[in-house]
This record gives C-alpha cells, structure tokens and sequence, in this order.
C-alpha cells in the first residue's frame, strides 16, 4: 500500500520562493515538483498528447517513485460516446507506455452531458481497457449520484477494478469566502465554484486503488476538519493494502502542496508511512545551510 500526494500542475510560478528553490527555471519545474511530491495530474494530456522525446524528459525529471497520472485527451471524453473513440484510446494508452513504472493510473474525465443512459457504452470502454493498467472514472452527471445509477455505476466499476474519481468541492462551498489583499482570493473562490462540479461526495471503494480530487479553501485553517476526515479515510484504506492517490487542488494554487504536506503528517500519525520526498529535500537544504 502507498500514499501518492500531488497537485494538478506541477508548473505554477508562484511556488518560486517557497516550494521550489528561489531561482528555480521554469524548465526544472517538474523536476523540483517531483523531489518534493509523489504523483501529479497530467492535465496537459487533456489538451495536447506529447511527443515521444517530451514523455523521455518528463521520464528523466521523475524519480523511480514517482506517478504520473495523465488524463485522456478531451478528443476522447468529451466526444460523445466512448466506443468511437476506442482506437484512439490505444494509441493514447501506447504513446504513454514508455514512462514504464513512473505510469499511474489514468483519468477518464467524463463531461456532464454523459448519463447513465450511455451506461453501456461506459461498460464497453471499460472492456476494452488493458487489464495491465489502471483507470480512474470521474462521472459529472448529476443521475450517477442517484439510485439505482449510484450503486450501478459503483458496481460496474467494481468489476473492472476501476476507482471512482471523488471530487471534494465542499471546502469552497461550505466554507466563507475571505477577503485578503486586493480581494483577489474572494473572487477565485467565487470563479472556482462555478467551474468544479456540484455534486455529492459518495466516498465508496470500487478498485484496489483510491483517486480523490480535493478542492481546499484558501484560507489554510479552514482545511482542517476536511483533511482530518480523509485522512481517517486513507488511514483505514491503506491499512488494508489499498493504493490511495489524492490531488490537492485550490483556487489559488500557492496553497495546494501545503495541503499536500498537511494530509501527509495527519496519515502519517495515523499509519506508518513513508516519508514525503519534501521533508527530505528540506532536511538537505538545512544541512547544507549547517555546512
């Protein structure tokens, strides 16, 4: 069992200074992400499908450890039904092979168009999946929250050991929003809950693994009783060998390793982990400092 902790991007200049070393090049980006966190959304992969030489230097950025969890191109989930687009799929799913272990699961992100009228042709896709490779399915439509799809979809995915993407939008939703600075960090929060999904947050196991999209307010403390709730959740999943991959997300994405390193440190107290890479890259640039 193990715990990989991420965000969306992993290229946000506003971590120069604090989460990446002051000076850090946009092109070290990823390699600094990657000695510091353990897995990353492959949002890039929604709109364009890199090059071959591209995907060897993301390759050569990332330690052995490290998951790269890429999302389907939109030409495939958002083209109405799946089926048509399964040939594209596998030249997808063979263009991403070659980052060998570093390869986490994939991200169907299905728009909210997609009912559970098309159930069958979800069903299909997910035959078609290779058996070697992990998939994680995000379904936005409201009637996949409800019964019998609710517990339809859960047991269709069951089968196919595919995890159900959770998207934890209640810290913007249930929390105030803050007036810091310029009122900047209000107005993020307002746009970000306009373009994160609405629905309910129904956190049943369907695979060998675990993907959870959270959604923090930027108000850190505010954070505290939702990451406190996951994290009793990971605890009592990786206690039973389950992989749990969560990404950490925030209107104003300064925050978003931060919540990354909190929900580390309250699983941590919780079940032996490994350490996050973050606080041994701290730990070298404090002794270098010593020196």
């Amino acid at each position: 069992m193990n715990l990989y902790l991420g965000c969306p991007i992993w290229a946000h200049k506003g971590w120069v200074g604090n989460f990446f070393p002051k000076g850090t090049k946009p092109a070290d980006f990823l390699r600094e992400y990657a000695r510091r966190l353990t897995t990353v959304e492959g949002n890039t992969t929604f709109y364009a499908v890199p090059s071959p030489e591209m995907l060897r230097r993301w390759k050569d950025d990332m330690p052995g450890g490290f998951r790269f969890c890429p999302k389907l191109p939109r030409t495939i989930s958002h083209a109405g039904r799946l089926a048509p687009q399964l040939d594209e799929t596998r030249r997808f799913v063979e263009r991403m092979r070659p980052l060998g272990s570093r390869l986490g699961p994939m991200f169907l992100q299905l728009p909210p168009r997609y009912s559970p009228a098309l159930q069958d042709d979800l069903k299909g896709f997910l035959a078609a999946w290779p058996q070697d490779l992990r998939l994680a399915v995000e379904v936005r439509h409201r009637d996949w929250f409800k019964s019998p799809h609710h517990e339809m979809c859960n047991a269709l995915l069951r089968e196919y050991d595919s995890a159900r993407v959770w998207i934890d939008t209640r810290p913007i939703r249930d929390m105030p929003d803050v007036e810091v600075g310029d009122g900047q960090v209000r107005v993020r929060t307002a746009q970000a809950r306009e373009r994160k999904p609405d629905v309910p947050l129904l956190p049943a196991r369907t695979a060998s693994f675990t993907f959870l999209r959270y959604v923090g307010h930027p108000q850190v403390e505010l954070n505290a009783p939702f990451l406190e709730e996951w994290a009793e959740r990971f605890a009592g999943w990786l206690s039973e060998g389950t992989d749990v991959f969560a990404f950490c997300h925030c209107p104003d994405e300064t925050h978003s390793p931060q919540f990354c390193r909190e929900l580390h440190r309250r699983v941590a107290a919780r079940v032996k982990i490994a350490p996050l890479p973050w606080d041994e890259v701290k730990s070298e640039s404090e002794q270098g400092k010593l020196l």
